[in-house]
């Protein structure tokens, strides 16, 4: 039995740990071929560990045992010619693209008054201009034949999400991005969607927003509260909307903010 994307060609950034492994796995699961990309190092900004090397690596391992190709390069999706010609180069070996889902990102947290410039920059560069890029070196092997841009958003990308302002400005220009290309991109019949999770069991998770919370800015828990009684999705839960988006399933979806958030955008 064929699975859901049997014989498709998949870009993922992000790709060594967390959601960008469930999305690799899932995918793989139903039958495609994958492009892994991650910068595998952490960063000054950002408080939390990212992933490394040997998460890239076992991300790679997992596709390979369930008998579907993987493509590796550790790149920094803020460098658009390293990350081009790194795609360029996946295409090559697995013999084309269908779909990229633009998934790294990074969080920083604090209260107006000491979010600096610097975590301004690292956010929206890596969040934005790297969702972009990935678009842009996805691009050329799609124009011809079609094929499908998602781009994850989030659940700060459809509400004012405080105490992370550049992360929820950021999620929120991916959206306005997505539906500028979405657009431009119908008439080469290439769809253009956002995912929008709520908050996920990975490694992106400051402990000084979960302070600002508990110590500083209790009155602003309420807005981070699921609808549906649970703290935190699975990231199986975001990957199988991936996994949509780029099925032909989804062959007429575009421009659309697909939210798997547990209701917390209603909230």
């Amino acid at each position: 039995m064929n699975g859901r994307v049997e014989g498709k060609r998949v870009l993922i950034t992000g790709a060594a740990r967390g959601m960008g492994r469930s999305h690799a796995v899932r995918l793989a699961q139903e039958g495609a071929d994958l492009i892994l990309i991650d910068i595998c190092t952490s960063l000054p900004e950002v408080e939390y560990p990212l992933s490394t090397q040997d998460d890239l690596a076992e991300t790679a391992r997992l596709v390979g045992e369930l008998g579907q190709r993987a493509v590796t390069h550790v790149v920094d999706v803020r460098d658009a010619e390293a990350l081009a010609a790194a795609v360029a180069a996946g295409v090559t070996e697995l013999g084309g693209l269908d779909a990229s889902v633009a998934n790294a990102g990074v969080l920083t947290a604090g209260t107006w008054d000491t979010t600096t410039s610097a975590q301004w920059r690292t956010v929206v560069d890596v969040n934005l201009i790297g969702t972009w890029n990935t678009c842009a070196a996805a691009l050329p092997h799609l124009v011809e034949r079609g094929g499908s841009l998602i781009n994850i958003s989030s659940a700060a990308g459809v509400k004012g999400s405080p105490l992370h302002t550049p992360y929820t400005a950021s999620k929120h220009g991916v959206v306005g991005m997505s539906k500028a290309l979405a657009n431009e991109l119908a008439a080469v019949n290439v769809r253009v969607n956002t995912v929008h999770p709520t908050g996920v069991e990975t490694g992106m998770q400051p402990a000084s927003l979960h302070s600002l919370l508990r110590e500083k800015r209790p009155d602003l828990g309420p807005i981070f509260q699921n609808a549906l009684p649970i703290v935190m999705a699975e990231a199986i839960d975001i990957s199988n909307a991936v996994l949509f988006l780029v099925s032909d399933e989804a062959r007429y979806v575009t421009g659309l903010e697909f939210k798997v958030d547990a209701g917390v955008t209603i909230r």
